[in-house]
């Protein structure tokens, strides 16, 4: 099983990534430069975080342009798992790969701190091996985490069953509290917490079990055993 970690300028979280997909989960990973495109043997496909073209215009939106999301859109469209993490999530969400808008914290404020997630949706590549609501201890580090949606877009969300996690409590102001969320096919998932940062008991103060069930829901998926 082959994932590809795909890098921007500005990328800061991708060999935080690269380690925990190769050292503690043992996958064949490999770093994808954002002007290269992708190979067809990709089995699944992370975007880490960091400040892609620092953050310029706004968070994302520069990045959502590079040749490589061509490919990624692509392989969104054969099913391929897809997982953006923070600044990956807000390229999802620029390049229409995902619904919504990610703004500004409301207190206007860089957020590094550890909160709790709720799963609200088990069905997809990456939430398959935990159970409905259960609590995940999980690092944030951003400035731009608000989801946003407007109402029509919310009541589609919850229909489909497309919102993947909650904050336990309000942390930045986003819609309805979401944390992530997936596409119709579930496939494509993006969430503004680090799972990566927290899978290691010696970086994770709380319980480093429920973040490490998100790279072992994708092990599942794609029947590897570990």
């Amino acid at each position: 099983m082959k994932v590809g970690v795909v890098v921007f300028p500005g990328s800061n979280c991708d060999r935080d990534m690269f380690h925990v997909l190769t050292d503690v989960f043992h996958l064949n990973a490999e770093y994808f430069w954002h002007e290269k495109g992708l190979p067809e043997n990709i089995d699944a496909i992370v975007l880490p975080g960091g400040f892609s073209y620092g953050d310029r215009l706004r968070a994302g939106v520069i990045a959502a342009h590079s040749p490589i999301i061509k490919d990624v859109k692509k392989m969104a469209e054969k099913g391929i798992p897809i997982l953006g993490v923070c600044n990956g999530f807000q390229i999802l969400v620029e390049s229409g790969l995902l619904p919504g808008v990610l703004l500004k914290n409301e207190s206007l404020n860089f957020m590094c701190e550890w909160t709790n997630l709720i799963v609200e949706n088990n069905k997809t590549p990456f939430t398959n091996k935990f159970e409905l609501n259960q609590r995940i201890p999980i690092p944030i580090a951003n400035g731009e985490g608000r989801y946003y949606v407007d109402d029509d877009t919310m009541k589609e969300l919850k229909k489909k069953n497309q919102i993947v996690f909650r904050y336990s409590e309000v942390v930045n102001g986003s819609s309805d509290r979401i944390a992530g969320v997936c596409n119709e096919d579930y496939n494509v998932v993006g969430m503004m917490p680090h799972p990566e940062r927290a899978v290691e008991s010696d970086i994770n103060p709380i319980d480093n079990r429920p973040s490490s069930l998100i790279f072992e829901s994708l092990l599942t998926k794609m029947g590897v055993a570990r």
